[in-house]
């Protein structure tokens, strides 16, 4: 309940309430009926009525009087209220504009049970959710039919641990597991979102009988990785941040989401003890592209040739470093 209270409402539901408040048959907003009950019924007790209704969670049964763009408007104790779309049960968000107004129109002169998740009285608003009724059984089941993958859905992120991120849906959670927050590094989910945190996700996969559903953040972008051999070639000098300092190198940030390695002997002219010694985390450094390595996500820097150019190598096959660092 209390998660259907706190969501923000689209401002375009409620410009759609204001300009185009009419039924499906083009009437005016205002009927015979509306009218008598709000002469019979004090207006200032209706909205003391719904706080009422909203703090106890109660089902309210609503007539629906007619329907806008933004959703449906509904009779209830006088008073003129409004389910946006979202809270509506099985209204498909890949309809067009025609297949959305026949489904709204279709609900008209109906009655509903509905639950108040929003009164105002200064700003006249009472919005009513047909989601928010539901039983959390039933919100799930309802929510699962509705996911597919592929999908891209708002959520809140209801909890961070060490291995992911939880997102509230509206009334199921998913995970986003770490490796599918970003397409860069992430130490902990934490550095990345914070509980109560809205989120638009990616939906990767679903298992309706464990009521699991994969999410993540990175595929909502586009893989830094596979157009990398058009932007960086060998012999090229390239900006980045040093963010990762290990005994065999230091990682950069080429920029978001990739990554390339300056191996140990690549790093500086002479002997030095570690890395560390040449390079911090942190450090803003110029580097020679040695290598790139898309298949492999791969691509090898140098700050000791910044200065002279070399012939290219590439890094010791029998090692692979990029999987040695997760282990430092």
């Amino acid at each position: 309940m209390s998660g259907y209270r706190g969501e923000q409402l689209e401002e375009s539901y409620w410009k759609a309430l204001l300009d185009d408040g009419q039924d499906h048959n083009g009437a005016p907003q205002g009927s015979a009926e509306t009218d008598a009950a709000l002469e019979g019924f004090p207006e200032q007790q209706a909205w003391q009525l719904g706080l009422a209704a909203m703090e106890s969670g109660e089902l309210q049964e609503t007539t629906i009087v007619g329907c806008n763009r933004g959703g449906l408007l509904v009779d209830w104790k006088g008073l003129r209220g409004f389910v946006p779309a979202s809270h509506l049960v099985c209204l498909s968000p890949f309809l067009d504009a025609e297949e959305r107004r026949v489904e709204l129109a279709a609900r008209v002169s109906s009655t509903m049970l509905l639950r108040i998740i929003e009164v105002d009285p200064e700003q006249n608003r009472l919005v009513f959710s047909e989601r928010a009724a539901l039983t959390d059984e039933a919100r799930e089941k309802t929510l699962l039919a509705e996911l597919t993958p592929g999908q891209k859905r708002k959520g809140v992120v209801t909890n961070v641990c060490s291995f992911g991120a939880f997102v509230d849906l509206g009334g199921l959670e998913g995970l986003i597991h770490i490796s599918e927050i970003s397409w860069g590094r992430v130490n902990h989910p934490g550095d990345a979102l914070k509980g109560g945190q809205s989120v638009e996700v990616y939906i990767m996969s679903l298992d309706p009988d464990q009521k699991r559903v994969a999410l993540s953040l990175k595929r909502l972008r586009p893989d830094p990785w596979e157009m990398v051999a058009n932007r960086y070639h060998v012999g090229q000098l390239i900006k980045g941040e040093v963010t990762n300092v290990v005994s065999f190198g230091a990682f950069v940030r080429v920029e978001e989401g990739l990554e390339g390695l300056i191996h140990i002997s690549e790093l500086a002219e002479g002997t030095f003890l570690h890395p560390r010694n040449v390079v911090r985390e942190g450090d803003v450094v110029v580097a020679y592209v040695l290598n790139v390595d898309s298949a492999q996500r791969r691509m090898g820097l140098s700050l000791r040739r910044t200065d002279h150019s070399s012939v290219p190598f590439n890094l010791p096959p029998e090692k692979d470093h990029y999987r040695e660092a997760r282990s430092e």
